[in-house]
Parts: C-alpha cells; sequence; structure tokens
C-alpha cells in the first residue's frame, strides 16, 4: 500500500483545496488548455456554452466549463518552467491523489493537457503567423537536474548536441510530447521541435543593458541540423510540461503561435489574432473528438 503523503509535502488548504491552484478534484476536467497569460484564460472560455467554475489565486486563473457538450478546463500558468514544475504536480494530485487521506489511489489517471501559447521563430523559413505544433521539447533550463527520468537515444543526441554548439556547463534535456495528441491537434499545424529557455532576455540573446554570453545563441540554435532533427522555435515552458507529463503519466503537447521571426527581425502586428485563431483550432479539434 502507498504511503501517505506528509502535510509539508504536498500542502493542502483549509477548504481542501490543494495549495497553489486552489482548485478541488471536482474542479477540473480530464482535457485541461493550459496558457501562461492570466488574461488569456477568458479569451479561450468565451467560446464555451457554459462556465461552470472558476477562480483566481496568484498566476493561476480556472475556468471550467463546456464546449459544444464536451467538457474542459482552461489555466493560466505564468511563464518559465519552475511554475510548470507546480502546475503539472499539482494537476496530477488532484487527480492520482486522494487529498483527504494523503494516499495515493491504485488506479492512474491520464489527463490531457494542452498548451496553447505564443512563441518566437528560430528559422528564416517558418515567418510570423504560423500555428506550429512541438514534436520535441528542448529544456535549456536546469529543471530536469532534479528529477530522474529515461531518455531515448535521439533524446540524448539532442541534448548532447546542443551543449556542445553552446558550450554549456549543462546537458540540455530533450523529451517528446504526446503522438495521441499531435496526431489529434497538428492536422493543418507546421510540425517542429521546440526550445524552452529560462529567461526571455539574455537566454534568447536579446541585449538591453546586459552583454548575454551567447548573443547569437538563436542563430546557432536555428542553424542546427542532427542528422535530419531541426530546432524550428523557442519560448520558456514546453520542455517542462513535456517532462513533467512523462514523469507523471500524462498526455501533453505545446501548440505555439509563432509572433515572431528573430532571423528576419519580424514581430507580427496580428499576435493576438493568430493566437485567436489557434484557440478555435484546438477547441474544434477537441470537440470533434
Amino acid at each position: 500500500m502507498s504511503k501517505r503523503i506528509p502535510e509539508s509535502e504536498l500542502i493542502i488548504n483549509p477548504d481542501g483545496s490543494i495549495y497553489h491552484l486552489n482548485l478541488k478534484p471536482e474542479h477540473l476536467a480530464s482535457t485541461v488548455i493550459a496558457v501562461g497569460d492570466p488574461e488569456r484564460v477568458s479569451k479561450v472560455s468565451r467560446y464555451f456554452d457554459e462556465i461552470e467554475f472558476s477562480i483566481s489565486k496568484r498566476e493561476f486563473v480556472t475556468h471550467t466549463g463546456y464546449y459544444k457538450g464536451k467538457r474542459l478546463t482552461v489555466m493560466s500558468t505564468g511563464m518559465g518552467t519552475d511554475n510548470i514544475e507546480i502546475f503539472m504536480t499539482e494537476l496530477d494530485a488532484l487527480v492520482n491523489i486522494d487529498l483527504r487521506t494523503r494516499i495515493p489511489k491504485e488506479n492512474h489517471t491520464t489527463l490531457n493537457i494542452i498548451r496553447v501559447g505564443t512563441s518566437g521563430s528560430m528559422r528564416k523559413e517558418i515567418p510570423a503567423g504560423t500555428m506550429l505544433a512541438s514534436e520535441y521539447g528542448i529544456g535549456l533550463d536546469t529543471l530536469m537536474a532534479f528529477y530522474n527520468t529515461e531518455y531515448s537515444h535521439l533524446e540524448q543526441k539532442v541534448g548532447r548536441k546542443i551543449q556542445e554548439d553552446l558550450e554549456l556547463s549543462f546537458t540540455p534535456y530533450c523529451v517528446k510530447g504526446s503522438k495521441k495528441l499531435l496526431d489529434l491537434l497538428g492536422e493543418g499545424l507546421l510540425i517542429g521541435n521546440t526550445v524552452t529557455c529560462p529567461g526571455f532576455f539574455g537566454p534568447q540573446g536579446r541585449e538591453v543593458r546586459i552583454k548575454p554570453a551567447i548573443p547569437d545563441i538563436i542563430e546557432k540554435l536555428g542553424n542546427m541540423d542532427l542528422d535530419g532533427f531541426k530546432l524550428s522555435n523557442f519560448e520558456m515552458e514546453t520542455s517542462g510540461y513535456y517532462a513533467m507529463g512523462r514523469l507523471l503519466g500524462h498526455e501533453v503537447l505545446s501548440l505555439n503561435a509563432i509572433i515572431a521571426n528573430r532571423i528576419t527581425q519580424e514581430f507580427t502586428k496580428g499576435a493576438y489574432g493568430i493566437v485567436d485563431k489557434l484557440i478555435q483550432h484546438t477547441l474544434k479539434k477537441l470537440a470533434d473528438n
């Protein structure tokens, strides 16, 4: 029998909700759309036929309701893989731990989690305005230094190649997303491999008042070709989703609205329009299946 998880390791609020997300199990649908910006939650749920529950705590805003008869939850996470680690761990706890007894359940529940977010292109041929699904997520952060997981031969090669090309002191991690969700949601989208950066400025080669250690990081990553494996875009969460999804046993996919191209220095003036188009694409595909 599984051991009871101590109060210090999994914090439950006095009302029985989980600590950061402020949710109870009944508030969560089995399919979750995750967005970074709290204000984007309502831009997804405005398409719902009905919103049955909504709550806000910190950067985590949650709306659960129905779209064409399918129960969905849309939640904001804030930015960065540190937030994603909290988000994924607490979502998993809601369905796979009895919060009253603090004992993991015998039968595992798998969630479908789809990130819908903005991203930048690192390849000239991927213009702003593109909608892209991430087959792999590559983490330039160190989240997975604190967890143990298994990687495929290709994933290990990609991590070592990026470490070598960027002359990093650590090995980046590479994790494949959900094939099931990619088959469901990827139709009509460009399929790419997404790099997750641990910051918006220096880690993405931007210089404001501090000179980055790798000022040409985007160009170097965009030029990488490992036996046909190429990197397409960058953002700040995908690798955390994929790694935690693998560890916790959930289906996870990242969908990206490309709003900028760092090689051509293009930034789309219709950023909200492309994000809204991706939202509608996601909702339609989920409702039809």
